[in-house]
This record gives C-alpha cells, structure tokens and sequence, in this order.
C-alpha cells in the first residue's frame, strides 16, 4: 500500500511553554522523545533538535517542523525559529481538541505528547485539526502598540478619577466632570461638618493628582501621534484609516483600530472569514429535537468587535440614507429595546464587511456620505 503521510523524514517538535521551563516533544511519527530545558534557552533548544535527529534515526539536514500554542510568550519564538531554516506553527488554544471526560489527567508532559501528535495529523493533511494563528511581522506587531498604549492608559485614568469620587464621597462631597481642577480646589474643600478634610486625604488626594496628570500629559503625546499618522500616512494601515475616516460616521478611533488591528495585515479571502475573525458570526446549536441560536460566537478580536457595535450605533445616527441603515430600520427599528440591541449587532457584521470591501476594493457602501 502506497504510504501518503507527509510527516516522515522530518522531525516534529511540539513545545509546551511555561516561564521557567519549556518542555519540548519529538516525534517522527511513531516514537515520542520528551527533553526539558530552561525556558529561552535557545543553544540548548538547538542541541535537543540535533540530538534528537540522532535518536530518532533522522539524518542532520532532515526538516524540522515545530508547534506552540500562542499565549504570553507572543511571536518571538516564530520568528527565531523560522530565522533558522525550520518550519513553526503557532496554534490558537482554544481550537485544540481535548478528552471531554469529567475528570482527566493533565499533565505537561501529556499536553506535550497530544500536541505533537496534532502536528503530525496536520503535516499528514488534516487541516481541521487545529487553528493556525497569522503571525505578523515584526513591523507590524509594532505598529499596534499606540493605541493598544493609549487604551490601557485611558482605564488608568478612569481608575485614577473613580479613586479620587470615592474618597471625596467618604467625607460627603460629590465631585462631577473630569476633575482637571481637582489639584487647586482640594484646600477649599470642607466636610459633611464644614471641617477641612484630613491632613492624610488631602495628601493622598494631591498624588492621585499627579498620577492622572501624568497620564493626560502621555495621551495628549499619543493623540499627537495619531494625528500625525493619518494627516501624513507611512505604512498601509495609515493610509486605510485616513480612508475609513472619510465615511460620515467614522471617527479617528474606530478608523485607527480597525486599520491596526484588523484591516491593515490581515487578509481575507471571503465576507465570511471578515465576520468569524471579529466573532459576530452567529452560533447555532442543531442536535436532535433541540434547535436554538446561541448568539455570535466571540471568538474573534474583543478590540474590533467592541469598536464596530459602537460605530454600528453611530451609523445609524451619521448615515441615515444608507442602505445599511434602512435595512436596521426596517428590520428592527420598531422592535424593543433588545431587538434593537440584538439588530445592532447584525449590523456591526454588515457594516463590517462593507467597510472591507470599501478598504481592499473601493467599494463604497451603497447610500453613505463621504467627507
């Protein structure tokens, strides 16, 4: 009989990371070889390749194809390890399939050995296995750091503000707006008693000050460079969010994360792979007798799909002859509160979509008004 795996001569190696300790499984498609080394060790992840290879009956220059599971070690160990000659896969976890049994043994060296056996499977041609993740490069991983920056910078200051309201309501004063003038009114203030507030508040009250001010101080950098960005693109991602902001509707947020995290390195080859990546594809559970939708599936970016059910409301209010928009108005307009809330989100996918073909082809969505 005609052997068809694709596996044999090349030498498959499974890594499961952790932060002290990487545990690597190697595998020719029958024996299974397990080594552990310290985690970032490279030299030594090298020598466990080549020691391997004599085990295992490989000659020296025999394909090596590896595996890890994408999480907080990121894309660092792709890039190394295909900068040497050998082939890697980064794999979404959630796509890998386990023993549903309710109670199962777990072990590292048990997930080891099943990833490497999935590698097999998926060299041999069963690309239903798993998930692949999209590595990007290097440039562009760098390119998300700005907004992924000012978005963490912003819950800080909202954490910052929510702190000082607490304390302040402590003593009976309710403070309201942004609190920019916080700093200079804090001496005026009095308690419930008319009393000045306490000598420990006040100063604990001052360095919350200066932290938010801090903070204001670096987005009002970020902002800048934002705006710089698209008043003067440099990359591809640039130029999509200066296009996205020519829609009436379509602000310099929602145009800057959906260029950075979505439309400026990615490619898609259908509408379909658009919605699945955003997880506002619907998720329907048919079995039996037993027949209900189970609501979108979330399993895609968090970061796009907040921003597109905000921009699908905005759409609505900033695009009103659109055929989007009718076609929501139609549909749901008349319905109740959640019918509206449930229609948002079938819009947010079809003002997705519309917003690629209008990025990738030119497309202008039927009926929008552009800048």
């Amino acid at each position: 009989m005609k052997d068809n795996s694709h596996s044999k001569g090349k030498l498959l190696v499974a890594l499961e990371l952790s932060n002290s300790k990487w545990r690597l499984a190697f595998s020719t498609g029958e024996k299974v070889r397990q080594k552990v080394v310290e985690a970032r060790d490279r030299d030594r992840f090298l020598k466990e390749v080549d020691r391997a290879k004599e085990k295992l009956g490989l000659s020296g220059n025999a394909p090596v194809v590896c595996c890890y599971e994408a999480g907080r070690d990121g894309f660092w160990i792709y890039h190394w390890i295909e900068s040497r000659d050998m082939v890697c896969h980064v794999v979404d976890p959630a796509s890998i399939e386990v023993n549903r049994r309710k109670r199962r043994a777990k072990t590292d060296r048990l997930d080891a050995q099943s990833l490497v056996r999935l590698l097999q499977r998926y060299e041999d041609g069963d690309r239903y296995v798993w998930a692949v993740v999209h590595v990007p490069s290097e440039e562009q991983e760098d390119e998300l750091r700005l907004h992924r920056e000012m978005s963490r910078l912003k819950k800080e200051r909202a954490a910052h503000l929510c702190r000082m309201k607490s304390l302040l309501i402590l003593h009976g004063i309710k403070v309201s707006g942004n609190l920019k003038a916080l700093d200079r009114e804090l001496g005026e203030m009095t308690r419930w008693n008319q009393h000045p507030l306490p000598k420990a508040l006040l100063a604990e009250l001052h360095r919350e000050c200066l932290r938010m001010g801090q903070i204001n101080e670096q987005i009002d950098v970020l902002e800048k460079q934002k705006l710089e960005r698209i008043k003067k693109p440099q990359t591809n991602a640039d130029h999509q969010a200066a296009e996205l902001i020519r829609l009436k509707g379509v602000g310099e947020v929602s145009a800057w994360v959906l260029s950075k995290e979505f439309f400026g390195w990615r490619e898609f080859k259908n509408r379909r792979e658009v919605g699945s990546l955003a997880g506002l594809t619907p998720t329907p559970y048919d079995s039996g007798d037993s027949c209900r939708e189970q609501g979108i599936s979330k399993a895609g970016s968090p970061r796009v799909r907040s921003v597109m059910i905000e921009l699908a409301w905005s759409w609505v209010r900033f695009q009103p002859d659109s055929e989007l928009t009718k076609w929501f108005e139609k549909r749901f307009a008349h319905g109740s509160k959640r019918m509206r809330r449930v229609g948002i989100v079938a819009l947010a996918r079809k003002l997705l979509i519309a917003l690629w073909k209008y990025v990738e082809f030119g497309i202008v969505p039927e009926g929008a008004i552009i800048h």
